[in-house]
């Protein structure tokens, strides 16, 4: 789901139906969930200890003793060497980006995840590099509004998540995620109304000043900011429930929130195409 990052730069340049860039682009995307397979592994191993002691991440394989530190590394090298064969093969751009993915990655994992705020900014420049990488594998300038948007929503989802943690174990938070224990529930709070303001004026920026908003020639494309207004609003209100920890999950079971995704993908690609 979060590898999906990696497409929109085809759908809003308005080449998804160019096979030239489609091929590239669906290479880019399965270079990256490959990396990011591997990442995951990577993580598990560190985080076994840790995650023993979350409700949910308990049951993750290497935690639960079910796949072994040892070969879950050695997936995670043999299925990273492959995502960046593939990663070569959408372009030398894409294979680069995934190596500062890779790079980040370790920094994250080693020492990043433990520094506040700058957990959640390190989270956010992975969902940047997706979008660069997926503008590298069509051959396009990624518009500096799209970076923003794609930057911005990931930093609002990943403070929502650190809430959530925060309030789903409590006393026991530090134990799972040391930083966790740097962050307080109202500063999230604040966070969140901060972050869902900027992500939405950004989004309206896009719809009205990037190229792809020039290409359409109305000002059609800004309308869709009603369905991303009303998904970030719903992810708000499930996170305040206790119900919107894991971004994807909540896309995923929530049925408004899946709803209003679903349109604003169909709305705003009628708009582009039809416009052509």
């Amino acid at each position: 789901m979060k590898n999906g990052f990696v497409l929109s730069p085809i759908v809003f340049s308005g080449r998804a139906l160019i096979w030239n860039y489609q091929w590239r682009a669906l290479v880019a995307f399965g270079a990256f969930c490959a990396v990011a397979s591997a990442v995951y592994l990577m993580n598990d191993v560190i985080d076994r200890e840790a995650d023993r002691r979350h409700p949910r991440k308990a049951s993750r394989p290497v935690a639960a003793g079910l796949i072994s530190p040892s070969a879950a590394l050695v997936g995670a090298s043999l299925i990273g060497a492959g995502g960046l064969a593939a990663g070569a093969i959408a372009g030398p751009d894409v294979a680069v980006v995934l190596l500062a993915y890779l790079g980040l990655n370790v920094l994250y994992g080693t020492w990043l995840k433990n520094v506040v705020i700058v957990d959640v900014f390190s989270i956010a420049a992975f969902f940047i590099l997706r979008l660069v990488a997926g503008a590298a594998a069509v051959d396009v300038q990624p518009s500096i509004w799209l970076l923003l948007c794609g930057g911005l929503l990931a930093l609002y989802l990943g403070f929502a998540k650190r809430r959530h943690e925060l309030v789903l174990l409590g006393g026991e938070s530090k134990g799972h995620r040391a930083v966790l224990a740097s962050y307080s529930t109202p500063f999230l709070d604040q966070l969140s109304v901060v972050l869902l303001s900027v992500t939405v004026v950004s989004y309206i920026m896009y719809t009205l000043e990037s190229d792809t908003a020039r290409s359409v020639g109305s000002q059609a494309l800004s309308y869709s900011t009603a369905f991303v207004l009303y998904g970030v609003l719903r992810y708000l209100w499930l996170v305040h429930r206790n119900e919107g920890g894991n971004p994807t999950e909540t896309l995923l079971t929530d049925r408004a929130l899946l709803a209003a995704v679903a349109l604003w993908g169909a709305y705003c690609g009628a708009v582009i195409y039809l416009a052509r």
